[in-house]
């Protein structure tokens, strides 16, 4: 999946070269349609003050990437190659570029063709003056606060830069040429190509209630595998249903889990027990947080950091053991995950 990020300043035309890309199969998500959802919860009006006040407020809470966190979560359940607009904090290009396959484009043109265009578009955030124009542009081009728009660093952090001075033919003329040089194929990272074969692995496990799987690996190289199944020998949950317990919880809730299976991490863990292979300063690979029994082993066995495709509805409490015991816990999405 290859995103690509757009930023620029105000009315260059940045919804121009979107609806370019969706043409050509991109699908869209929009930073400005993810603060608006905020705005109306808190029962803003919509405009440009409101949408970079509630950014400005949020980003101080949740950090500065807290938007593309959000609009990459979306994009990868989708799947397909996608556009996300108006990529305005610095935090956001950095980690973009740390998780996913990105590009990231800025479009820019004469301040007085922008405000000619912004006035004949009229949304809600545009409806100002030519000063006032100027002044929202200056306000989110330059700021020391690293959790703030700084449009000036993030058009600088572009890898392609598109003029949109002209006419349209000479924009898409730009679009297409920039389009050929784009890394589809790009080599996954390291932690990628692995949690890829955990996906792989998990296509094993023989309970419906979480098909997850497991990779443990040191120096880049995989060491072992696990999934969830029953114990050998025994029957599977597929081929003859779950076997179920009641857990009363702290908070007197009752669950219900399945005991017929062991989890993909204790699975692995048990295959290098088998085979005498040490998995002291390992890294291990899963579909979730592990669960509490699961971190324990993953702590007194020496592994030194785990990387989970998303959270668990009840891991609070491994990940504060995990961390307690110095083990560095990376997760990929922040989906909870609830069965």
């Amino acid at each position: 999946m290859l995103v690509v990020g757009i930023t620029g300043t105000l009315g260059a035309g940045k919804g121009t070269v979107v609806e370019m890309m969706k043409s050509k199969g991109f699908v869209h998500y929009s930073a400005r349609d993810y603060l608006r959802l905020r705005v109306e919860q808190l029962g803003l009006t919509p405009n440009r003050d409101t949408f970079t006040m509630v950014a400005n407020q949020t980003r101080e809470k949740e950090g500065g990437d807290f938007i593309a966190k959000g609009l990459l979560d979306m994009a990868k359940k989708d799947g397909r190659n996608c556009i996300i607009e108006s990529i305005r904090n610095i935090k956001e290009v950095e980690y973009l570029r740390k998780n996913c396959n990105f590009v990231l484009l800025c479009v820019d043109a004469d301040i007085k063709i922008r405000y000619e265009r912004i006035v004949l578009r009229g949304s809600e955030t545009d409806k100002v003056d030519f000063d006032t124009f100027v002044a929202n542009e200056q306000r989110e081009t330059i700021s020391d606060d690293p959790n703030k728009q700084n449009l000036a660093l993030v058009m600088k952090m572009a890898d392609y830069t598109l003029d949109n001075g002209r006419d349209l033919e000479y924009l898409r003329n730009q679009v297409e040429d920039i389009c050929k040089k784009f890394p589809v194929n790009k080599r996954l990272s390291w932690d990628e190509y692995f949690l890829e074969v955990v996906k792989t692995v998990a296509k094993r496990a023989t309970c419906d209630r979480g098909r997850s799987g497991c990779v443990i690996v040191k120096d880049k190289q995989i060491l072992v595998t696990g999934y969830v199944g029953s114990p050998t020998g025994l029957p599977h949950c597929d081929d003859v249903g779950h076997l179920l317990k009641k857990v009363i919880n702290d908070n007197g809730e009752i669950s219900t889990h399945c005991v017929r299976t062991v989890h993909a991490e204790q699975n692995a863990i048990c295959q290098a027990a088998k085979r005498g292979i040490a998995l002291d300063g390992a890294t291990l690979y899963c579909t979730m947080t592990p669960c509490r029994t699961c971190a324990m082993m993953i702590i007194n066995c020496g592994i030194k950091r785990v990387v989970c495709l998303n959270k668990y509805h009840s891991g609070k409490e491994s990940e504060t053991m995990l961390r307690q015991a110095g083990i560095i816990l990376d997760f990929v999405s922040e989906e909870i995950l609830k069965y």
